[in-house]
């Protein structure tokens, strides 16, 4: 297991309020199963679509949990991170472990052909045809070619996780989730409850992994370049309605910043753009509404379903750090390349 090394600074914004999105999901989405699985207060079918988008949004909101984990920054608790991390990874078919070593290099080699993640669309061995078709696939099953794509990333003969500890830890979590879901299934077949497991669980989940490719191709889709403040599109709220969603999912749509440094506290990523924007005389792909991120993103999803070279960029340079190995403090300044901060540039508007 590998373990992210923070600042003194680091871990102590880590311990202001950084957890509480969590506390909020919680109670949320236990009363949204619940509703969902005992009907509430009247048996009906508004009713009970209005508790499935309820509990589908909070199941939304708890990938980004998943993801705060992989960086362990959910808490000052790196323990904290791996046991919810776990939890969230055996649920949704998808080994803590695996997530977070490709994640980490995904924070590396954004847009580039070994950004795993972010395959197809990053690889440039792969046809156009094949990436329109496969968007639409992951668009409509994304809770399952999600776990498929952190799945190659481990068992691809190029697999970037190397280390014998780490392969361990990823094949105990495969087993631990196969174990887990086949009790699940198992006691669906003894006591007839498909369709309780299909209403209470299996449509949120769904509907859930719709709008998390959504955000991934809304924050991607079609950026070529390597430079992670141009690389990805940022949403930086000016309503309450997306304000609210915004901290629901720890801060992750305000994403250029993330990308950038992959350890600070999701609270700082805010004040992290406007420094930006305030000490630089660049233009950065910056949205007040996600959904003006999504109709920009929109165009690439039947034209061109792309990243990095597939939307256009040279090829990328070395890196400063060819082998990264856990979140660096910033992406920019340790891992990219001088000639890739502009490489491709291709900003959204």
């Amino acid at each position: 297991m590998s373990l992210t090394e923070f600042t003194e600074d680091e871990l102590k914004d880590l311990e202001e309020e950084v957890t509480l999105p969590l506390y909020a999901l919680f109670p949320l989405g236990t009363l949204g199963l619940y509703s969902l699985a005992f009907p509430w207060p009247v048996n009906t079918l508004p009713v009970y679509l209005g508790w499935l988008t309820l509990t589908t949004f909070v199941f939304f909101c708890y990938t980004s949990c998943f993801h705060e984990t992989a960086h362990q920054t959910l808490s000052d608790s790196r323990r904290m991170s791996i046991i919810v991390g776990r939890i969230l990874g055996t649920l949704m078919f998808t080994p803590y472990s695996v997530y977070r070593e490709s994640h980490i290099r995904h924070h590396a080699y954004l847009n580039k052909p070994t950004d795993f993640e972010l395959w197809p669309y990053s690889d440039p061995k792969t046809s156009v045809w094949f990436r329109r078709v496969f968007v639409w696939v992951d668009l409509a099953i994304g809770f399952l070619t999600s776990p498929y794509i952190y799945a190659r990333t481990f068992f691809h003969r190029d697999s970037p996780i190397k280390s014998k500890a780490i392969r361990r830890a990823v094949a105990w979590e495969y087993a631990g989730m196969v174990l887990f879901w086949g009790g699940i299934l198992a006691a669906c077949a003894v006591f007839d409850g498909w369709l309780f497991l299909l209403k209470v669980w299996i449509l949120p989940h769904w509907l859930a992994g719709v709008m998390q490719t959504g955000r991934k191709l809304t924050e991607h889709l079609g950026m070529s370049s390597y430079d992670p403040l141009k690389g990805t599109r940022t949403v930086v709220a000016n309503n309450w309605f997306t304000r609210l969603c915004t901290w629901m999912n720890f801060d992750i749509f305000v994403h250029g910043p993330h990308h950038r440094h992959p350890r600070i506290a999701h609270n700082q990523l805010k004040s992290k753009m406007r420094e930006y924007k305030e000490t630089t005389q660049e233009e950065f792909p910056i949205f007040a509404t996600y959904r003006r991120a999504a109709v920009a993103m929109l165009p690439f999803v039947f034209r061109n379903p792309g990243v990095g070279m597939n939307a256009g960029a040279e090829s990328p340079d070395e890196e400063k750090q060819t082998h990264v190995e856990d979140f660096v403090q910033d992406v920019s300044t340790e891992v990219l390349a001088e000639t890739d901060h502009e490489t491709g540039a291709r900003l959204a508007s």
